[in-house]
C-alpha cells in the first residue's frame, strides 16, 4: 500500500511540473533560512572546535552584590580574589582558569598604532580551550609564576603587525608595556576564545587585582566528565554563600552562578540575574516559537496551493471513496505526498544552507565565523522539514477527505 502511495505521489508531481517547482521553491527558501539560523544557534549554544569541551566546562561570569537593606545591587565581572580563594579549591573541578574579558588596547609597532582586543589569561586557559597553534608556543604556568612579558597573538593580528614575516620572537608595545610574541593561534569567534592578544595575568601593571571581588575576570571550570557539572554547580552555589564583601557594612549578600554556554547566554539576555534559573528554557521556547511562526507564513501559502492541487483530483477522490476508501486512508495518502515534497525540498535546502554557510565563512561579513553542518543540525533540518510538511498538508488533506463521493465525482466541492 505504501509503495502505491509513493508511485501515486510521483505521478502527481510529474503531472504538474511547474506547480511542483513553485512548491519546492517555497519550501527550499523557508528551510534554508531556518537551517542557517539553526546551525548558528547550535554553534553558539553547543560549540565545537576551540570550545569543543563545552559539554564539560562551566563559566562564572558576573558577581552580584546586594546591599544590607536590599535596596541596591551591583553587578560586575568577577574579581580575581573570588577565583583564587573560592573557586580554585573546589574538589569536583579538574581545572580552573582565570581569564579577563576583552579590552581594547593600542599596539605600537614600527611607528604604527593598531587597536586590538586583548585578554590576560593563566596557563589553564590554554588547557581548557582547544586553540589551533600555528607557530611558536602557548604561555605556560612558568610564565605566570615568573611574570614573563610574553604574548600570544592570533593569525590576523600577526598579519596586521608583521605582514608575511614570522611573528614569533618579535617584540610589540602594548599600552606602554613591551611583550615578546611567543605564539600565533588561529582566529576564533567564540565568546570565551575571541581576542587578538593573550598575555599572562601576572603582567598586570599592579597587583591590586589579586584582592578584588569584582573586576574584569571570567572563570572557566572544567569537570572530569559532563556528569560532574551539576555537582560543580552545587558547590559553586555553596561557596558563593561564604563570600564576604570587601565592605560588609555596605554590601550583604554576594552571589554568582556557574553556567553552561546556553545558560550563560540566556542569563545575559532574558534571564534574571537574581535567580538560580538562567532562563534557558524560556530562551529555547522563544526560539522555537519564532521558528514556528516563521514557518506558518509560507505554510499558509502552501495550504492554498495544496488545496488547489487537490481540487483537481476531486474525481479521483470521489472514485476512491465510492470503492470504500476511508477518510483516514485519504488523509494519510495526501499527507504522505506533501511530506515527500517537503523532504525533497529539505534535501535541496540542506545543500543550499551548506552553501550559504560556506559563503558566509569566506565572505568576511562575520569575521572568523566557522559553522559546520553537523549531525545535530541535520536532525533539526529533518525535523523542521517534517513539521513544515505536516503544517502545510494536514488541513487540505482533511478538508478533501470529507468530500461527499457524489459531489466529488461531479467535480463539485
Amino acid at each position: 500500500m505504501f509503495k502505491n502511495y509513493l508511485l501515486t505521489a510521483y505521478k502527481v508531481f510529474m503531472r504538474r511540473k511547474l506547480f511542483t517547482a513553485i512548491n519546492l521553491l517555497c519550501i527550499v527558501l523557508t528551510l534554508v533560512v531556518l537551517m542557517v539560523v539553526t546551525a548558528m544557534l547550535e554553534n553558539a549554544f553547543y560549540p565545537s572546535g576551540v570550545e569543543g569541551k563545552s559539554n564539560r566546562f562551566l563559566q562564572v561570569m558576573p558577581v552580584r552584590m546586594e546591599s544590607l537593606d536590599k535596596t541596591r545591587t551591583s553587578t560586575s565581572p568577577l574579581g580575581y580574589r573570588i577565583i583564587d580563594k573560592y573557586l580554585k579549591p573546589l574538589k569536583s573541578v579538574e581545572l580552573v582558569s582565570a581569564v579577563t574579558i576583552t579590552s581594547t588596547v593600542a599596539v605600537y609597532q614600527e611607528g604604527r598604532v593598531t587597536e586590538l582586543q586583548m585578554r590576560r589569561a593563566d596557563a589553564n586557559y590554554w588547557r581548557i580551550l582547544d586553540f589551533t597553534l600555528l607557530a611558536g608556543r602557548l604561555t605556560t604556568a612558568d610564565d605566570d609564576d615568573k611574570g614573563r612579558f610574553v604574548i600570544v597573538i592570533n593569525q590576523s593580528s600577526a598579519r596586521k603587525l608583521f605582514g608575511q614575516a614570522d611573528a614569533v620572537g618579535k617584540t610589540i608595545s602594548v599600552s606602554g608595556q613591551k611583550f615578546e610574541v611567543v605564539g600565533v593561534v588561529k582566529d576564533e569567534l567564540h565568546i570565551n576564545a575571541f581576542s587578538d592578544l593573550w598575555a599572562p595575568i601576572t603582567t598586570f601593571p599592579s597587583t591590586e587585582y589579586r584582592e578584588q571581588l569584582s573586576g574584569e575576570f571570567t572563570a572557566l571550570l572544567l569537570g572530569k566528565s559532563p556528569a560532574d557539572l551539576p555537582l560543580i554547580q552545587q558547590e559553586v552555589q555553596m561557596v558563593a554563600k561564604s563570600v564576604q564583601a570587601s565592605d560588609p557594612k555596605a554590601w550583604g549578600r554576594v552571589y554568582f552562578w556557574a553556567d553552561s554556554k546556553l545558560d550563560a547566554i540566556a542569563r545575559t539576555t532574558i534571564g534574571d540575574p537574581d535567580k538560580e534559573n538562567s532562563g534557558a528554557g524560556i530562551l529555547l521556547g522563544t526560539v522555537a516559537g519564532v521558528m514556528l511562526v516563521f514557518m506558518m507564513l509560507p505554510a499558509l501559502n502552501l495550504v492554498n496551493l495544496n488545496t488547489g492541487r487537490i481540487l483537481e483530483r476531486s474525481s479521483e477522490i470521489g472514485v476512491r471513496k465510492a470503492f470504500g476508501a476511508t477518510s483516514a486512508q485519504l488523509v494519510f495518502q495526501l499527507i504522505i505526498e506533501n511530506v515527500l515534497l517537503c523532504l525533497a525540498g529539505g534535501i535541496i535546502g540542506l545543500l543550499c544552507a551548506k552553501g550559504v554557510l560556506v559563503w558566509l565563512e569566506h565572505s568576511g561579513l562575520i569575521p572568523s565565523m566557522k559553522i559546520d553542518m553537523n549531525f545535530a543540525v541535520l536532525c533539526y533540518g529533518l525535523l523542521l522539514t517534517l513539521v513544515f510538511g505536516l503544517l502545510s498538508g494536514v488541513l487540505p488533506a482533511w478538508k478533501m477527505s470529507r468530500l461527499d463521493p457524489v459531489h466529488a465525482l461531479k467535480g463539485a466541492i
